[in-house]
């Protein structure tokens, strides 16, 4: 991979590597765009097979994010950090630490919390050496875990879905298959669930499946049997790049809509989705409810005025719903344009010097 033609391709405008000897801490951090502001985006932790597919990972989760907040309506551009390890064995608070004073090299560029193998309580060391980390518990002046507003604004996500799918928002009767059942997934059963929904779920964690049937009546299957399963609406809340040639052709549902990061593989996926008239939503949007909860921390955590931006994640979808109807165009296309004409609007306007 050459990394100054994969920045340029894809609109980076920094990676920096960092490596602590006393922790074994590999880090890196992929800065997108911040025409909006600081740069937000969490800390995924994840024992990558390689350097090549790390730094892919993290470059592509980095884009998203400067989507998520031009979405989010929120004064922050795009960012990711990956921590490569094993979040089960690797992990330490001396880790933790490291990984904030990195952050906080980077002086009010970047703000960063929980993602994929790390947790709110991980950053409480992080915070220790960083005036820059956001997802913090309750107790240490955070929002708490941004799963749960994750999960509604996901739940809001399929209601809207469902209703460009099937005419009505509602979800009672209909079947619904959940990928991953972890953070997302897990609370997201409740929403569904007390709409009376009928579910499917699968996860790779035996643990997970346990909590799932333990609190919920729910038809469980092996992972790679989700794809196939007879539903309704798909919901994908594990890992990203789960929408490709493999599995496209195996699904058996009108619409998907789920919290998972970068669902298409590619972004002729979303054109396969289109033409199978499949409805698809923009991952960045459904799951646009945490990154909405660690951006207000920074400017001063409301949980009502939080609350109200997850629900729109509703009306979001259903206005690109109809530009998508409009111009024939794949959904994922239309959200990409909305977000593009915004950030550009506002990069004209910041050609007007203010002074602060």
């Amino acid at each position: 991979m050459d990394i100054f033609d994969e920045m340029k391709e894809r609109g980076h405008e920094q990676i920096i590597f960092n490596y602590d000897e006393e922790t074994d801490l590999k880090m890196i951090i992929a800065i997108h765009d911040t025409t909006l502001g600081p740069a937000l985006g969490g800390c995924r932790m994840k024992n990558y097979e390689s350097q090549e597919e790390a730094l892919d990972d993290v470059m592509r989760l980095s884009k998203g994010m400067t989507y998520k907040c031009g979405v989010a309506e929120v004064d922050f551009g795009g960012a990711k950090a990956i921590i490569w390890g094993d979040p089960e064995e690797d992990k330490s608070k001396a880790m933790m630490r490291a990984v904030g004073r990195f952050v906080e090299t980077l002086d009010n560029r970047f703000y960063t919390g929980t993602d994929v193998g790390t947790y709110s309580e991980d950053f409480i060391y992080s915070n220790c050496e960083s005036d820059h980390i956001v997802g913090l518990p309750e107790s240490y002046g955070g929002g708490g875990n941004s799963a749960i507003i994750t999960a509604y604004g996901t739940y809001r996500a399929i209601k809207a879905t469902a209703k460009e799918a099937f005419g009505d928002d509602s979800l009672e009767g209909l079947t619904i298959s959940v990928q991953g059942l972890g953070k997302v997934g897990y609370r997201l059963l409740d929403h569904l669930h007390d709409e009376g929904a009928e579910l499917i779920g699968t996860d790779v964690k035996e643990e997970y499946i346990e909590r799932a049937k333990e609190e919920y009546p729910i038809e469980i299957v092996d992972p790679d049997e989700i794809f196939g399963v007879e539903c309704d609406i798909f919901s994908p809340n594990a890992l990203g790049a789960i929408l490709d040639d493999e599995t496209i052709p195996q699904l058996k549902c009108k619409a998907i809509a789920g919290a998972a990061n970068n669902q298409l593989a590619e972004p002729r996926h979303g054109d396969k989705l289109h033409e199978l008239d499949i409805v698809y939503a923009p991952d960045y949007i459904a799951n646009a409810g945490g990154l909405m909860q660690v951006a207000d921390e920074v400017i001063g955590y409301n949980e009502e005025r939080v609350k109200q931006q997850a629900t729109n994640i509703y009306d979001i979808l259903l206005e690109i719903y109809e530009v998508s109807n409009k111009k024939n165009i794949p959904t994922y296309q239309a959200a990409d344009e909305m977000v593009e004409n915004d950030i550009e609007t506002i990069s004209r306007l910041k050609t007007n010097y203010v002074e602060k």
